[in-house]
């Protein structure tokens, strides 16, 4: 089951996923919302659509941009819609 942790802290984890270019997108349910806030960062992928962001806080510390999802993905990427990756030093352990 993958989990998705920062600085020793929980803040995804799922027997459900979805894998796209190497990433795992977690559902929406499966994040620990507490840890999350809207970033007003956004970047296009030409299939995907425009990716919105999340900075992850945990302890004090925040890690900018460190989350990315899809809130409306072009159809190719429809498996997506909502799920989150993670970057920035996140790991993401089977």
């Amino acid at each position: 089951m993958p989990v998705a942790k920062w600085n020793g802290t929980v803040l995804a984890k799922s027997d459900t996923y979805e894998t796209v270019e190497g990433n795992i997108y977690f559902p929406p349910d499966s994040l620990v919302r507490e840890h999350f806030k809207p970033s007003a960062t956004h970047t296009t992928c030409p299939w995907k659509g425009e990716a919105s962001y999340y900075s992850v806080e945990v302890d004090g510390k925040t890690n900018a941009d460190a989350a990315w999802y899809y809130p409306e993905p072009k159809p190719a990427a429809s498996n997506i819609q909502g799920h989150v990756a993670f970057w920035k030093g996140v790991t993401v352990e089977r």
